[in-house]
């Protein structure tokens, strides 16, 4: 058999080509680039698709979490609490507003944030001044969001559900952002919906929240070009962008049965093996399955190990983010964040896209 790569998104790409150059070509001879008709009907469209009342395009999905925290009010004073094992755009998006971020450790079943740690935090000296949760539902599966509703309003907290990599999730079949007060999504071009470079959508069921983070994408606009109700960014989905997402929009669900029935030939074909710890699906959930995660000892040998028998794997995330060199001014150190470092130290990510066939994944549970 052939190398074996991490994802091949040329796979989801070849057979929509066509379609794709076309509407390119179309937003070509248009000149409509910015905003107009192609950004209202994918927010309309994904907004239905989502299980939300409105959607805001934006640049990216950082850039959405940005604007969901400005739009609940959060900035200087106030405190953010965020999963220490994401990325590290979730907690940039804090800081970006002027907040404080702080970190909470995960649940060692399902790698979402604990919500007996949150607890705990919140009702600790620590937890005066925190504004705002943002929960990550990881790999495609959502976090504990009844718990985690439950409590952050307990505390007057706000939430933001960063569903990066949930596009499609459910949990008790609820989708991201039924819980909270609004969910983020990325368009990364690795993303379940992945747009041709950076995009982002921010969805909620508020109408003052949707007007508030429409016209902070748009430098404060609402409808006149050069009246500004309020200062914002420049922080719009591009056209064309959206014109792309349009089209995987109609191909999304089927892509997601795909999904679930390569993590369900992963995980039978991993019951039982010794060494190998697979995903675990919480109670009432579906997860997207944007990543499907193992965790292995001694992971950094396993994984140079697949690579020279021509299998390329990942790893998500190797440095949690309280040893992150960024924040190294908060003082926590190893040891502070156990489940979370545990994490970083096993997790391998495996080869895994849609259009996967099951000799490979064959092939990559037998050379694990």
């Amino acid at each position: 058999m052939d190398d074996i790569p991490f994802a091949r998104l040329s796979d989801g790409i070849e057979p929509l080509f066509d379609e794709y150059i076309e509407k390119i070509g179309s937003i070509l001879r248009s000149a409509a680039f910015i905003l107009g008709p192609e950004v209202e009907a994918f927010e309309a469209e994904f907004a239905g698709w989502a299980g939300g009342s409105y959607a805001v395009g934006a640049a990216n999905g950082t850039d959405a979490l940005i604007v969901a925290l400005k739009a609940l009010g959060v900035g200087p004073g106030d405190k953010v609490l965020v999963p220490v094992n994401t990325f590290i755009a979730t907690s940039e998006a804090a800081t970006s507003v002027g907040a404080e971020v702080d970190f909470i450790d995960v649940e060692d079943e399902y790698y979402t944030m604990d919500p007996a740690a949150l607890e705990a935090y919140l009702a600790s000296a620590k937890g005066a001044g925190v504004k705002a949760v943002v929960p990550v539902h990881l790999y495609g599966q959502m976090a504990d969001m009844p718990a985690i509703s439950r409590i952050a309003r307990a505390h007057g907290a706000r939430i933001v559900e960063d569903a990066a990599q949930a596009h499609g999730a459910r949990l008790d079949d609820r989708p991201p952002g039924s819980f909270a007060d609004i969910a983020t999504y990325s368009f990364f071009p690795g993303k379940n919906i992945g747009a041709f470079g950076d995009a982002g959508a921010i969805v909620t069921d508020d109408p003052e929240l949707y007007r508030t983070c429409k016209m902070l994408v748009n430098h404060g606009r609402w409808k006149a070009k050069y009246e500004h109700e309020m200062e914002g960014y420049n922080m719009r989905i591009d056209a064309l962008q959206a014109a792309i997402l349009r089209i995987k929009l109609k191909h999304i669900d089927g892509w997601l049965v795909a999904r679930r029935a390569r993590a369900a030939e992963y995980l039978r074909l991993l019951a039982g093996k010794e060494g190998v710890a697979a995903p675990r699906i919480r109670p009432g959930a579906e997860p997207a399955w944007h990543i499907f995660a193992v965790r292995v000892p001694d992971r950094d040998a396993v994984r140079a190990r697949l690579q020279r028998a021509g299998i390329e794997t990942g790893v998500h995330y190797p440095i949690p983010l309280h040893l992150q060199p960024a924040y190294k001014g908060k003082g926590y150190a190893a040891g502070d964040f156990p489940v979370a470092e545990r994490h970083a130290a096993e997790e391998l990510s495996l080869p895994f896209w849609p259009e996967m066939t099951p000799e490979v994944i064959r092939a990559v549970v037998s050379a694990l």
